[in-house]
């Protein structure tokens, strides 16, 4: 492979709703470009970036895919990434080691949803955007509606830089305004013919290209006084305002493509070249600390790791970008995060599942290597001396949870293993062993990340699940005080078993006044693993329980307080005070006391009014104006308190308190009735009461349970 300097190197993230036709732009330039000696399609399932066998059963992209193609002296570095929400993870990862985003639009769907979450990115990494109108050679293409949807979208900084002759059935031709040239394609694609813009069009080509040359101009104070002086700009200064516009993120130039026969792409592939930034002309990467790392050749070797993928038969790959320096096989570097020095034997240009050997690798470009030990996602490999820790990708938090089970217990051990390492491929599923729900739960993007995992663990591990609703973490507390005793009185052959406990329970909260009814020895204070608090108070006086066993009452009543009377859930925010007791000199002992301590918090627990809260988030939804009707209507059916209304950004934004028992089917829900169009984010609140119904409902299943275990 030709040798590449850091001026010579793009790097391009094709961004778009599912079906814009990202794959098959990707084939497209690859092939315009020689690196391949045919097209490929999704349908025949024979791309060279959706090669996973779960893309070709789905007929899309899931996984983000690495690729290159080399034009005109220029190497582009291309990453192909899924047009679904659910795959988010893959799509951030790519935008954030990219230097510019080529965002497909539909002509006959203009913005669709997908495309609207993607540009959230796009514009918090203020990454320079090219904007592509695709599918021109459809019956319902219509370039000036989607255009115009483009501005809604994102603003005044769309820019018409090409617009079709012939949209439609038949389309072949498009205008492009910075070369003021017409394109006519042959009728397979490929290069075109260039001819004089048509009479028909010049009115509309003049007027357009006025509009591009002030958007050029009005972004460098040198370009406006060339074109104030001038009335116009060369196509070199135009070329220069653009870029300048780009890299503000003030110009968002427009192509026209029809991707599948092959129209359009070398044009764009020469403006990537001569306008999109390389990555030695973009804001300079940041350490943690929020110190610039330079994109200098010859500074020293940074690397920052953002796909991690298992191959079948080959093993771990680690996908990265050269921040600092230059790099060759059998470089040595240090993984603060992995505490591990790794060797990186073998360096790769990756072109979906192809690997092709390079020897060089310099600042600014992408590639990846085998069998590194102790690196993952997000970690950074750098001499060991400098420390350099790129600041990480932030991925989004889950939305929706489900609990795992194995069908074949055999595989209960494994399940674990497999996880983690599905973990290391997508940090965007979260693993949780919940100890106290006794469940395993995946805490994912949607249902159909969802099911991804699933079609993953039984397809790839061989290893079939069942998906179950994962329970909710509920508490239980108590509403007022109670008194009881218990005596414990065990006799069998030899010392026997003696323990009686008096004691009264209060609710807890914070700045409750000290206790009046007995005298106070010492009071411990504990702070619950689970949250809320357990204080417990020594009352006893004259040695009617020897100081030693009170350790032991405390004991009994934490274990029943991790298995709470009502439905087994974790108790939380009580005091304890035990005033009285008896003991035996021979048959008391610590277990007896234990018990006598468990049985008589159980007994006043039931009588101090108990209650169970539930777990409650505060929820964020942004959806258009027209939306919220349904939506409201979604939430107050799921238990929800509508706490507040605003406007942002043109979109209404609601918040409210749901419980968590209706979260995961409020996201589904509110998926369905917007089209996806709502934007969600839930955040832990606190916990709260739970209705007296749904309390009683949870308490009888629970007997239930009890009864049949």
């Amino acid at each position: 492979m030709k040798d590449y300097d850091e001026k010579h190197i793009r790097n391009i993230v094709l961004l778009g709703a599912a079906k814009s036709g990202k794959t098959t732009l990707c084939e497209t330039m690859l092939f315009e470009a020689g690196i391949i000696p045919r097209r490929g399609t999704v349908e025949e399932r024979n791309t060279v970036s959706d090669y996973h066998d779960i893309e070709h059963e789905r007929g899309s992209s899931v996984y983000a895919t690495c690729l290159h193609t080399e034009w005109r002296n220029y190497k582009i570095n291309i990453i192909d990434t899924p047009g679904l929400e659910d795959f988010i993870g893959e799509v951030i990862a790519s935008i954030r080691v990219c230097d510019t985003a080529l965002l497909l639009l539909n002509a006959q769907h203009g913005v669709e949803v997908g495309t609207e979450l993607i540009w959230d990115y796009v514009d918090k990494y203020r990454k320079p955007t090219i904007l592509i109108v695709n599918q021109l050679d459809t019956e319902f293409a219509n370039f000036t509606a989607t255009v115009d949807d483009a501005r809604r979208a994102f603003g005044s900084a769309v820019t018409v830089m090409q617009y079709p002759v012939n949209q439609g059935i038949g389309f072949n031709s498009v205008i492009d305004l910075l070369k003021m040239t017409l394109y006519r394609f042959p009728e397979n694609g490929g290069k075109p013919e260039k001819l004089p813009i048509p009479d028909s069009e010049k009115e509309t080509a003049e007027r357009l290209h006025n509009e591009l040359v002030e958007k050029a101009a009005e972004n460098d104070d040198t370009l406006m006084e060339q074109y104030f002086e001038k009335g116009n700009l060369d196509e070199d200064e135009l070329r220069q305002g653009l870029k300048i516009g780009m890299l503000k993120h003030q110009v968002f130039p427009v192509f026209c493509l029809s991707a599948v026969n092959n129209m359009g792409s070398g044009r764009l592939m020469g403006f990537i070249d001569n306008v999109a930034p390389a990555a030695i002309e973009m804001p300079p990467e940041q350490t943690e600390d929020g110190e610039p790392i330079p994109c200098d050749p010859a500074g020293p070797p940074v690397l920052f790791v953002f796909k991690t993928l298992l191959e079948p038969h080959i093993g771990r790959l680690s996908f990265f970008k050269v921040i600092s320096g230059e790099i060759r096989p059998g470089i040595e570097l240090y993984n603060e995060k992995g505490n591990t020095s790794e060797r990186l034997n073998q360096l790769f240009i990756a072109d979906g599942r192809n690997r092709n050997p390079v020897e060089l690798l310099r600042s600014g470009d992408i590639g990846c290597t085998l069998k590194l030990k102790n690196t993952l996602t997000n970690h950074t490999l750098s001499d060991k001396q400098s420390g350099t820790q790129v600041a990480p990708i932030v991925f989004p938090l889950p939305k929706v949870r489900v609990a795992v089970e194995v069908i074949n217990k055999a595989d209960d051990e494994k399940l674990g293993e497999v996880l983690a390492e599905i973990h290391m491929e997508d940090p965007t599923l979260e693993i949780e062993y919940n100890k106290e729900l006794k469940q395993v739960i995946l805490h994912a993007q949607g249902e159909l990340h969802l099911s991804l995992i699933r079609w993953r663990l039984e397809h790839v591990y061989k290893m079939p699940v069942e998906f179950l609703p994962a329970k909710i973490p509920y508490r239980e507390t108590i509403r007022q005080s109670a008194m009881s005793n218990y005596r414990h009185k065990k006799q069998s052959g030899g010392a026997g078993q003696f323990g009686e406990v008096y004691m009264k329970i209060e609710p807890y909260y914070d700045g409750m006044p000290a206790l009046k009814d007995y005298p106070v020895r010492d009071t411990d204070t504990i702070d619950l693993a689970w949250g809320g608090k357990l204080v417990f108070n020594n009352c006893i006086v004259g040695g009617v329980i020897d100081n030693r066993f009170l350790p032991s009452i405390l004991k009994g009543i934490m274990e029943k307080m991790q298995e709470g009377p009502l439905t087994g859930s974790y108790v939380r925010d009580i005091r304890v005070s035990v005033y009285d007791g008896k003991m035996h000199p021979v048959d008391s002992n610590d277990i007896s006391f234990k018990i006598a301590g468990m049985m008589a918090f159980k007994e006043a627990f039931h009588q101090a009014d108990p209650q169970l809260l539930e777990p409650v988030f505060d929820v964020e939804t942004t959806a258009p104006d027209s939306m919220m009707g349904d939506i409201m209507g979604e939430l107050q059916t799921r238990r929800s308190i509508i706490t507040g209304m605003d406007t942002l950004n043109g979109f209404q934004v609601i918040r409210a308190r749901t419980p968590q028992a209706e979260l995961d089917k409020l996201y589904a829900a509110l998926r369905n009735v917007t089209q996806g169009k709502a934007k969600v984010k839930a955040v832990f609140a606190e916990y709260a009461p739970v209705p007296g119904d749904l309390q009683k409902k949870l308490m009888e299943e629970y007997k239930r349970e009890e009864v049949a275990v």
